[in-house]
């Protein structure tokens, strides 16, 4: 057997391709956060409860309706964030001129709230998902095989990554949007609906959460908990990477992803902590993060 660093190569790959997924998941997520802080200043502990409702709503249009994988990547996205909507609507619109605290208090419950909505209506064992019949199977990569539905996972997370940073940085939208959160009343000036705007980013940033859910419906078992799971992880991401930073999020998403899979191959006791413990050293460092700005 083949030995790298005086590890079995089959053990160390398979590692790296387990962080590899976990980071595309961590970026997915991050990715959704910082759109929603970065441009509208909300820490949104709703987060990982919509990520775990996108699960769900694949689940059950599986389940009662008969909708396959593939509609699902485009109906949960849309059905998760039009509920998103409706949240920034009824509560988080209040909140914009108050304190960050507020609006991390008012998400925190409403994420509890909505995981324990699932949980009394589904229990909190797991419900299969099955991966949809294009996506069995395995590449024989030489060194390791490699399930293509996990290869798929990582693709679909970079082109999304990639494509709402482009959105986000090199479009009039998302320059619009930076203004938005700069100088409301001049934007508003131009006769753009800016509260629109606004509620239409969370809901996009919401969507972002579900679609993630989608994907990681087949990996894990859907159930309330899965979302709780990620979220900690996934505000430390964040930070790391700077808050709001798009740019940041993507690439910490999947370095982290990364180390924590080395981690468990050389040194499986700090696995669960590695993250936290580069999060302590980047904020002693550089308090606004590897991408923010002070």
């Amino acid at each position: 057997m083949d030995m790298i660093f005086g590890v079995p190569a089959p053990l160390l790959f398979g590692q790296l391709v387990l962080g590899l997924i976990n980071g595309a998941f961590y970026a997915m997520l991050s990715l959704g956060l910082a759109v929603i802080f970065g441009l509208l200043n909300i820490i949104n502990f709703t987060h990982g409860a919509q990520f775990m409702m996108g699960a769900f709503v694949a689940w059950m249009l599986l389940t009662y309706l008969g909708i396959g994988y593939w509609w699902a990547l485009l109906i949960a996205p849309v059905v998760v964030g039009l509920s998103g909507i409706v949240i920034e609507r009824l509560f988080i619109s209040r909140l914009y001129k108050l304190d960050h605290l507020y609006g991390l208090l008012l998400t925190f419950g409403l994420g509890l709230i909505i995981e324990g909505t699932f949980r009394n209506l589904y229990g909190s064992s797991g419900l299969p998902y099955r991966i949809p019949p294009e996506l069995t199977g395995a590449w024989d990569l030489g060194f390791m095989f490699l399930p293509v539905y996990r290869g798929w996972v990582v693709i679909v997370a970079l082109l999304v990554c990639l494509a709402t940073w482009l959105v986000i940085e090199k479009t009039p939208l998302g320059a619009t949007l930076r203004a938005a959160t700069e100088n409301a009343a001049l934007v508003q000036a131009f006769g753009i609906n800016v509260p629109r705007l606004v509620t239409l980013t969370y809901g996009a940033g919401v969507g972002l959460a579900a679609l993630a859910g989608v994907l990681a419906a087949p990996i894990y078992s859907v159930n309330p908990q899965m979302g709780a799971n990620f979220i900690i992880t996934v505000f430390a991401v964040v930070v790391i990477g700077g808050m709001g930073s798009i740019l940041g999020s993507i690439v910490t998403g999947f370095v982290l992803g990364v180390v924590e899979g080395l981690t468990r191959v050389f040194y499986p006791e700090l696995s669960s902590t590695v993250v936290f413990i580069i999060m302590a050293i980047v904020l002693l460092t550089r308090p606004a993060g590897l991408f923010g700005r002070a």
